[in-house]
């Protein structure tokens, strides 16, 4: 027998005991008071339900499921066994137990943001973090740079004007440019450029197959990601050099009484880098489909924010927005709140088991995924009338509670959230009263990509008043 039929044998033995394996893997596991898993299929060996769930829009998929199965089921998506849950007790459950759920991502996700991120820890670690991320996106920090992020939302929208434009790249410009300002201020300009270039390398590479070789995209991310800390590292090395203080993120992970070292300050800053962009962006890219398809309410939003702009006329004011006028604007704030509910844009949420958990009768196996379907929580009859339609007003009663979670909930709850309704608010102002719209193409349509997106990124052009 010759080697290369030796080498064929072996490969093919180890193939099938890796698929047998991961066959029987997901059904036997210790009983736990005689607890069974909760109903449903888990498809293909190995690869599981992946393609069904990837292959069409995943509401579709979780729907059919949940018809089917009720509002918990077991599946195999991404080579992993997982338990989904569809309810909003169950929601509330899983998100507020860290204990006995600790967020996961995929390896490659953590090599490319960096091992000692916050979203990959809990605990005293993930506490301290959190806290230093709070200091600097609580309402009393970014009060003090509204007008910066208002110059970058005029600036941004007279770059558009004239042209046609894809919503979401441009929206993705405007919040990396304020998630630069947050996070170094205004001091580290002669950095700016190439801080762009490499994060816009790197981000290509967040999907791609994590095959670490010359060409590839994954390979291109990560040369892209050493450059981007030694980048980081200069900032660190040049601000200490200075011995000042800086009321900005960066300045919040370098103190002294951070505990943090610079490895770690790196790894966070990535990582909130593309925590801060891609999802505000998505909302504002939705904010706009939906404002062009829903012409009552768009002007509506026109008469909030133009009567702001009288009052502060009639006072003799500023006409520079402030604090106090971005929450003066109900209507707008109801806009962006149904906007988060409609689009959904972070359709789901991954956690881990740390150990077998007992859930109404059902056993979730320690080290299986658990995933909250906030889309269908958000598009339940239970939760809303007519959940499909695009209807601000519903906001002017608080939600049932746990039926509206665009921010997570519980310790890993997106702690930026009022910066991220900053920046939305400021620039829905100048955009509905300077501007006016048409969309290009289709209308329809919705792609993953992996946040929820209007087609094509929403096309359109963009005209002065």
């Amino acid at each position: 027998m010759d080697i290369i039929t030796l080498f064929s044998l072996f490969v093919a033995s180890f193939l099938f005991i890796v698929m047998f394996k991961s066959l029987l893997k997901p059904f036997f596991f210790p009983s736990k008071k005689g607890l069974r898993l909760p109903p449903g299929s888990m498809g293909w060996p190995y690869i599981g339900e992946t393609f069904q769930m990837y292959s069409q829009d995943p509401s579709v998929f979780f729907t059919s499921k949940i018809k089917r199965y009720g509002s918990i089921f077991k599946s195999h998506i991404l080579g992993c066994p997982c338990v989904m849950i569809s309810s909003p007790d169950a929601a509330k459950f899983v998100l507020n137990k860290a204990q006995l759920f600790k967020p996961t991502f995929p390896a490659s996700k953590e090599r490319m943001l960096g091992k000692q991120a916050i979203f990959f820890h809990q605990g005293a670690y993930h506490a301290n973090l959190r806290r230093l991320v709070l200091r600097t996106v609580m309402p009393e920090a970014i009060k003090n740079i509204v007008s910066d992020i208002e110059s970058i939302a005029q600036s941004s929208l007279k770059s558009w004007e004239g042209k046609s434009i894809t919503t979401f790249l441009e929206m993705k410009t405007y919040t990396f440019n304020n998630a630069l300002l947050s996070i170094f201020g205004k001091d580290e300009t002669q950095y700016i450029e190439d801080l762009k270039r490499c994060y816009y390398t790197l981000e290509k590479g967040y999907n791609s197959m994590p095959i670490n070789l010359p060409g590839t995209l994954f390979h291109k991310a990560m040369k892209a990601r050493k450059e981007l800390a030694q980048i980081v590292a200069d900032i660190i090395a040049t601000r200490r050099s200075k011995n000042q203080d800086y009321n900005d993120l960066l300045g919040s992970f370098m103190e002294e009484k951070s505990g943090l070292t610079d490895d770690q300050i790196v790894d966070n800053i990535i990582g909130v880098i593309f925590a801060a962009r891609d999802t505000t962006a998505s909302a504002l890219t939705w904010i706009v489909k939906y404002l062009d398809e829903n012409p009552n309410v768009l002007e509506a939003v026109i008469e909030e924010q133009e009567s702001i702009l009288k009052g502060k006329e009639e006072r003799g004011e500023d006409i520079g927005l402030n604090w106090g006028d971005t929450k003066n604007m109900p209507l707008t704030s109801r806009v962006i709140q149904e906007t988060l509910r409609v689009a959904s844009i972070l359709s789901f949420t991954f956690r881990e088991a740390i150990e077998n958990v007992e859930y109404e009768g059902y056993l979730i196996p320690k080290g299986w995924k658990v995933l909250p379907l906030f889309r269908n929580i958000h598009h339940s009859l239970e939760n809303y009338t007519d959940p499909e339609k695009f209807d601000p007003s519903r906001f002017e009663v608080a939600p049932k509670p746990n039926t509206f979670m665009p921010f997570g909930t519980g310790i890993h709850a997106c702690p930026g959230n009022e910066l991220a309704k900053l920046e939305i608010l400021v620039l829905i102002h100048h955009l509905t009263t300077k501007y006016r719209w048409s969309v290009i193409g289709p209308k329809s349509g919705i792609q993953y990509g992996p946040f929820a997106l209007p087609q094509s990124g929403l096309p359109i052009t963009l005209y002065r008043k």
